[in-house]
């Protein structure tokens, strides 16, 4: 019986999820001197070079591609879209998503501030 409910348990685990619609960003894996993954932005990854107008698939996509698949779900489940994503502060990262400490710090340091800095500087004409 046991056997049974472990193959039934293996077999929906393996079951291929149907691929995301939207192309994935290309990551350059050599880590920065600040340990960040450098993400390539451009219009050939599918998303809005703005984060302003990505949709949650395209906030979701970012961190999945920056190498942070588990915690990229949070931002789904909490609907984080690009507007959000711009006004997130620290402690909405920290605590407001639920996730542990040390990738939160990394997400918010080095990909949620440097995208708001973007965004205020290529909007402050």
């Amino acid at each position: 019986m046991a056997i049974a409910q472990v193959s039934e348990a293996f077999a929906e685990v393996a079951e291929v999820k149907e691929p995301c619609s939207l192309p994935m960003l290309s990551v350059d894996m050599e880590n920065k001197e600040n340990g960040s993954v450098g993400v390539k932005n451009s219009m050939e990854n599918g998303r809005p070079p703005d984060p302003a107008d990505w949709a949650v698939m395209d906030v979701v996509n970012y961190f999945r591609t920056a190498g942070f698949e588990e915690q990229a779900s949070a931002f789904q489940e909490q609907e984080i879209d690009g507007k959000s994503l711009l006004l997130m502060t620290r402690n909405d990262v920290l605590t407001g998503l639920q996730l542990k400490l040390g990738p939160a710090l990394k997400i918010y340091e080095y990909h949620v501030k440097p995208l708001q800095s973007k965004h205020l500087k290529n909007n402050s004409s």
